[in-house]
């Protein structure tokens, strides 16, 4: 076993592949050999990884569901001066998955928390986005009622950063239209499927890219912050609104979105938009 910090008991936060298996690292094989035990979000699933990887090695369940009573757990074997490891079903413990409470606890109790650098899903998608890696504000997933994921977005709008969201894929147009709506048509990148078989990126405005997206997979969203140019400033208001409608907004929505952009009172848009019908 690696020296800790100080020569007290470790919980390990060991980051596992999002899809491909050989993601694993030789380092994070080797602590889930010899910890103790591997607190686990979803036991079958870190059995598969444990078998591809001919580890044998005692596993509880530790989830979003239960981590307030299973945290004791860690602890007495901490307290007993064992090793444990903590994993998620894929990537890294506490990016948008358990483990938070478990870490602070831990911390807390006077014990050493390690984590193993590995597989996570926001970076390969901020890399390979093509908009601008820093700074960047990662922020997991939205909420999944639609007035509150719409409030959260109105809270970013005039973030200068690049953010990074996680999405469903039952959600994921929704949000799209909603960052249409309160973000203006700003560059992004989506990417789905991860290091899977089907792994695709989707560039462009967010009213070109929202045409392209299939319904299924895990995406990553890639959103330029707030520039003060959400729209080709070339165009006219007309065509302007016409884009936003194309994209899925509602007439009065698009008028409502350009007069913002454009700084001008929205009578003035929907006159000019209804002028040129």
């Amino acid at each position: 076993m690696q020296n800790s910090y100080d020569g007290k008991s470790t919980l390990y936060l060991v980051s596992t592949p999002i899809g491909n298996l050989e993601d694993m690292t030789y380092r994070s094989v080797k602590i889930l050999e010899e910890v103790e035990v591997i607190f686990s979000e979803d036991t079958r699933v870190t059995l598969n990884l444990l078998n591809n990887f001919g580890i044998k090695k005692k596993l509880i369940a530790l989830h979003e569901h239960n981590e307030d009573t299973v945290k004791e757990k860690v602890l007495e074997y901490l307290k007993e001066g064992k090793n444990v490891a903590l994993v998620t079903d894929r990537g890294t413990p506490i990016i948008s998955d358990p483990g938070f409470k478990t870490t602070q606890y831990a911390i807390e109790s006077g014990y050493n928390v390690v984590a193993l650098p590995g597989a996570t899903a926001f970076v390969p998608a901020l890399i390979t986005s093509g908009i601008a890696p820093q700074p960047f504000l990662f922020y997991g997933f939205l909420n999944s009622n639609d007035s509150k994921r719409k409030k959260e977005l109105e809270k970013l709008s005039d973030n200068k950063c690049t953010m990074i969201f996680y999405e469903a894929p039952h959600r994921i147009m929704k949000s799209l239209n909603l960052m249409l709506e309160v973000f203006g048509d700003r560059n992004i990148s989506i990417s789905r499927e991860i290091t899977k078989k089907f792994e695709s990126i989707y560039r462009g405005k967010i009213s070109e890219v929202i045409k392209l997206i299939p319904e299924k997979g895990e995406f990553v969203i890639v959103v330029e912050g707030n520039s003060g140019n959400n729209i080709d400033e070339s165009l006219s208001e007309v065509d302007a609104v016409n884009l936003y409608i194309k994209a899925g907004l509602s007439v009065m929505d698009a008028i409502k979105k350009v007069a913002k952009e454009r700084n001008v009172p929205k009578s003035e848009i929907y006159n000019l938009y209804h002028k040129g019908e």
